[in-house]
Formats: structure tokens, C-alpha cells, sequence
């Protein structure tokens, strides 16, 4: 038996009605090792971590690092309901993946340059310029990823894929950890952070190669459309279908299961210290809970794709509504040590969760180009929403932390209820 064929038995539940073709299973292997390097990528050079501690080492002003995850986030997001126009026009989606992995290896090489070469305001506006290119090649790869998954992988895998990729990564990420807690004592070099840049790049352009060699039957193709034409088309989704409608309510009501851990990091930071050795506990945690959840997250969100998204969401109220009463009503003392790692273990593992029901929900809610439709619309919405969201916790957070946390434990708790207004849409329900 193929090894690909073995790793897909190996990784997958075998009580699902699809029997593991050579052509899937080959297909499975490659698109897990492409979003296995580039969650990998994503990781060592995050923007919470590795970006935001370097232009801190670099001198850089502070408000370069204020831009870095709106910059990314927001900048990968917002353009892709214009994007998928484009894309629509061509029946093979895997080459736009490929290209956008191209250039976010390119971006951040260009980063690890700026490291080595840059200081101060010269290195923050190369540095930020670079990561506002990086975005909109993250936009690219985003759109057609979700219409690649659908056409190349069955419902009943899709979840798993998108769990298994997320756990590994997760692996990876805490060796990663490990040798920030030991080299030079937990205070990494500008060096040290420009190898982490340049190993990223390569296992983007490593993701660009593989993801290329997947093999995908041709899609539906739209024709040419006007710019206004397309959007028309797409934003009219909201008023007329409802499911998509639904669901995009419940996506933005999640989205504190993301902007909250900034917010759990500041209480941490301000309880524990500043001393480098707890942001490798952080990172080291942030992989372990990836690494143990996203498994289990993407075995159920293929037999129920909602029921994860609620049940996460509903993790994530009830976690940071005890996080709140804690920092509230205990005093400093040594047991914050273990309560704020496991803390931000449990919200890792519930966001895991939000991240692959929300996305095997999307895949599986449409096929063909009402897929990049669905995809690119929501995400440009939820662009939007991001900023919004980011700009009014911001601004609550300096009245108080604990109060920002309340309102994004308060709206997941609502998403979690309205999720009961969703479809069913997975394969097994």
C-alpha cells in the first residue's frame, strides 16, 4: 500500500462511506503537508509573537507594532469579494493557493532581510509595507483554499484534514518554544528571530510546491463580469439566502474567540511579569492546545460541523466569564502561575474549535463557485467587522480589561444560542 494511501487510513475515520481512492488519498496527503507548512509558516512568524517582539528589539516606534495584526488580518480579508471575481473566470483554483504561498514566502524573506539590514522607523515601514503585501497574497490563497478543499476532498474528510494540520503545526510549534525558553536565556537576537523569518518563507514556497501537485477537476467558470456586476451579485446573498445569512451572524458573534487573547495575555503579563520566559510558555501552550484539540475538533465538525461551532463558542463565554470572576476576586499570589497558562490552553482549544467548525460549515454549506461566493463575501464582511471590533475593545480595554473580556464572553454566549438557528449540513446529520 502507497504511503499516502496508509496516512489517510491512518488519519481519518474509517466508518465514513468513502473508501480512500488513490486519487483522494493522494490528494488528502498533499493538501495536509501544504496547510501543515503554512500553518507552520504562520506560526514562526506571527505577528502576536515574532514580528511584534522584533520590531520592539529593532527599535521600531510603537505604533508599527499597533498596525502588525489589524495590518494582516484585516488586509487579507477586506479584498477578497473583489478577488474572487477574478478567480471565478478560471476552472483550476489550486494555482491561485499556490502563487499567494509564492509571495508570502517572499514577503516574509524580506522581513528577515529588513532584521539584518533595518533599525528603527526605517525597519517599521519596511517591515509593516512587507506584511501589508504578505495580506493580500493571504487574500488570494484564502479564497480559492475553501473551493480546492471542496473539490478534492469528500465531506466526511474535510474536517479531519483541517484538524490534523492544526495539530501537527501545533507539534512544531511548541519545539519552536522550547528554543526560545533555552537560547540566551530566553532573550532571542535579531538573528535568532531573521532564521525563524527566512525557515517560514521556505515552508511557504515548500506549500506553494506541493499544494500545485494536487489533483483538481475542473470547476464551474463564471463569465466576465464588471467590477459592480460582481459585487452586486455577492452582497445580494445577504438579503436572499438565509442560511448564509445565519451563519455569518454567528461567525461575527465568534469573533472574541480570537481578539480575547491579547486581552487574557495583557492580565497574565500584568500578574506574572514581563520576563521573556512566560511568553515561551504562552507560545508553548498555544501549540499544546492546538496540537491536543484540533483533532478532536475536525473528527466531530465532519459528522457535525454547527454542533462544534456552538459548542465552542459556548467554551469560550464560559471560560473568560471565570477568567473575569478570577481576576476579580482573588489576589496576586503563586497559584496564577498554573491558572493563567491553563487559561489561555482552554481558549486556544475552544478557538481551534470555532476555526475548524466555521470552516468545514462554509465547504460544506456549497458547492462550486456559490462556495467562493459564500467564502469571499463573509470574509470581506468579517474584515470589516474585525477593525470595528478591534477599534472598540481597544478603546473599552483602557477603562478596563476585565471589561473587554466581558463583552466578548457576552457575544459568544449569544452566537452560541443563535447557532441553533443553522442548517445541518455535514455529511453524517
Amino acid at each position: 500500500m502507497p504511503f499516502y494511501q496508509f496516512l489517510y487510513r491512518l488519519l481519518t475515520d474509517r466508518k465514513s462511506d468513502d473508501s480512500g481512492s488513490r486519487e483522494t488519498a493522494g490528494n488528502f496527503s498533499r493538501l495536509l503537508l501544504a496547510r501543515l507548512c503554512s500553518k507552520v509558516g504562520d506560526r514562526l512568524a506571527s505577528p502576536k509573537t515574532t514580528l511584534a517582539w522584533l520590531l520592539q528589539t529593532l527599535g521600531a516606534p510603537a505604533i508599527f507594532i499597533g498596525f502588525l495584526v489589524p495590518l494582516r488580518e484585516s488586509g487579507s480579508l477586506l479584498p477578497q469579494v473583489v478577488l474572487s471575481n477574478y478567480l471565478k473566470r478560471f476552472r483550476f483554483r489550486k494555482w491561485a493557493w499556490s502563487l499567494g504561498a509564492v509571495v508570502q514566502g517572499l514577503a516574509i524573506a524580506g522581513c528577515a532581510l529588513a532584521a539584518l539590514t533595518l533599525t528603527g522607523t526605517a525597519a517599521g515601514f519596511a517591515i509593516v509595507g512587507l506584511i501589508a503585501v504578505f495580506a493580500l497574497a493571504r487574500g488570494v490563497s484564502s479564497v480559492s483554499a475553501k473551493d480546492v478543499l471542496g473539490k478534492t476532498i469528500p465531506k466526511s474528510k474535510r474536517g479531519q484534514l483541517t484538524g490534523w494540520a492544526g495539530s501537527v503545526s501545533g507539534v512544531i510549534t511548541l519545539t519552536a518554544a522550547g528554543f526560545l525558553l533555552f537560547v540566551e536565556g530566553g532573550e532571542a537576537s535579531v538573528q535568532t528571530y531573521a532564521v525563524y523569518l527566512a525557515l517560514a518563507a521556505v515552508l511557504w514556497w515548500v506549500a506553494s510546491f506541493v499544494n500545485a501537485r494536487v489533483v483538481e477537476p475542473e470547476g464551474e467558470v463564471e463569465e466576465k463580469k464588471s467590477l459592480w456586476e460582481g459585487l452586486g451579485s455577492q452582497l445580494s446573498l445577504l438579503k436572499e439566502d438565509k442560511t448564509f445569512r445565519n451563519f455569518l451572524i454567528v461567525r461575527a458573534f465568534a469573533l472574541g474567540s480570537g481578539l480575547s487573547t491579547p486581552y487574557l495575555i495583557s492580565l497574565a503579563y500584568g500578574r506574572l511579569g514581563g520576563a521573556s520566559f512566560w511568553l515561551g510558555i504562552f507560545i508553548a501552550v498555544d501549540g499544546l492546545a492546538a496540537t491536543v484539540a484540533s483533532p478532536f475538533w475536525g473528527r466531530w465538525a465532519d459528522r457535525s460541523s454547527r454542533r462544534v461551532l456552538r459548542t465552542a463558542m459556548l467554551g469560550v463565554a464560559i471560560l473568560l466569564s471565570a477568567v473575569i470572576a478570577f481576576v476579580l476576586t482573588v489576589e496576586e499570589s503563586t497559584v496564577d502561575q498554573y491558572v493563567f497558562p491553563f487559561a489561555l490552553f482552554l481558549l486556544a482549544a475552544a478557538h481551534a474549535g470555532v476555526r475548524v467548525g466555521r470552516k468545514t460549515y462554509v465547504v460544506d454549506m456549497a458547492e462550486g463557485n456559490q462556495r467562493t461566493d459564500y467564502v469571499s463575501t463573509g470574509n470581506t464582511l468579517i474584515g470589516v467587522l474585525l477593525l470595528v471590533a478591534g477599534l472598540f475593545t481597544g478603546a473599552i480595554s483602557l477603562i478596563s480589561v476585565e471589561l473587554a473580556l466581558g463583552i466578548f464572553a457576552a457575544l459568544a454566549l449569544v452566537g452560541a444560542g443563535y447557532g441553533r438557528q443553522l442548517p445541518a449540513v455535514s455529511q453524517a446529520e
